[in-house]
């Protein structure tokens, strides 16, 4: 199962990526969404995984302002659905287990030039996080993410 996890580039460095919410293509996804064909799909997790990267960015206060989503490959049963009776996205899933760095996919981030526009946003600015809205983010192959991590203990 594809999912798209919030992340910071700060965590790049990590052994591996840790259990928490994430986003996929769910059923509720595709119920909200019924014009859009599964590339349109995963789009749309992956962009509410960047929404959620922020809240992680303002918790790390020494990762560089970039948003960065991680796309991973992992087995359904590592992979819950989030209960109904809950208000969030309906892309919202969790992530029960960690994630090695050999189910990873790909990686989405910010160019280095979002950096005001999502420090604005994490003040909330609202003319900011629609910027960001409507900012593509960068696609790096998994084996690039070291040379955007910097030095990493893997």
């Amino acid at each position: 199962m594809r999912i798209y996890l919030p992340s910071t580039v700060t965590e790049l460095r990590a052994a591996t990526l840790a259990p928490r919410l994430a986003h996929a293509v769910t059923p509720a996804l595709r119920a909200a969404l019924p014009d859009e064909d599964d590339e349109g799909l995963e789009y749309a997790a992956q962009l509410l995984a960047a929404d959620d990267s922020l809240d992680l960015l303002a918790e790390d206060t020494a990762a560089p302002r970039r948003r960065l989503v991680v796309a991973a490959d992992v087995p359904e049963s590592d992979v819950e659905p989030v209960p109904a009776g809950e208000e969030h996205a309906p892309s919202l899933v969790r992530l029960t287990a960690a994630v090695a760095w050999e189910a990873v996919a790909c990686a989405h981030v910010d160019e280095a030039a979002a950096g005001p526009e999502v420090e604005a946003a994490l003040a909330e600015d609202e003319a900011a996080i629609d910027t960001l809205a409507e900012r593509d983010l960068l696609w790096y192959d998994v084996s690039e993410l070291a040379g955007l991590a910097g030095p990493s203990p893997r």
